[in-house]
């Protein structure tokens, strides 16, 4: 229980209240943006480079997120996402490959976005927990950096930044 503990973050998305700009994850979405990244594993080592294409519409008060990502191995992937605006800090979203749904709070200029999905790792489909905190740097641009987890351990972290177009 000690190592789960030393292992969760006391940030809080309420942190970033008063820090601009203000991020609005319909309005940063709609469009198309690109995302580069990074897996790196619990060692340090870097496992995974890739690209991303994001689309973002906005309809019936949901943004639906289609995403392709190119590895640097050569696999590709889709992902397409239907968020849903809660009220000014609260989201929640599912996409075809996450388990129920993602939460998302966002406050000033951070978004904390978590949720869980099955990967195959080493040929084996594992069911991992992702913590992701997104931050807007200006109108256009936004890193994010993701935490990997299966039952509160540490397997790595993806670091992305996503410029609008």
């Amino acid at each position: 229980m000690l190592l789960i503990t030393l292992g969760c973050s006391n940030m809080k998305p309420v942190d970033y209240a008063n820090t601009a700009p203000e991020f609005d994850l319909f309005e940063f979405f709609e469009g198309e943006q690109q995302a580069w990244g990074v897996f790196i594993d619990r060692f340090g080592k870097l496992r995974k480079r890739f690209q991303v294409t994001i689309v973002g519409t906005i309809e019936n008060d949901q943004l639906k997120l289609d995403e392709w990502f190119n590895y640097d191995d050569g696999t590709t992937e889709q992902r397409t996402w239907l968020i849903t605006r809660i009220d000014k800090h609260q989201y929640t979203g599912s996409a075809n490959d996450i388990i129920g749904t993602a939460h998302g709070e966002t406050y000033g200029s951070a978004l904390q976005w978590q949720y869980q999905m099955d990967l195959t790792i080493g040929g084996s489909d594992w069911r991992v927990h992702f913590n992701d905190w997104m931050f807007l740097l200006d109108q256009n641009t936004m890193v994010n950096k993701a935490v990997v987890t299966k039952l509160g351990f540490k397997l790595g972290e993806v670091i992305l930044f996503f410029r609008k177009e």
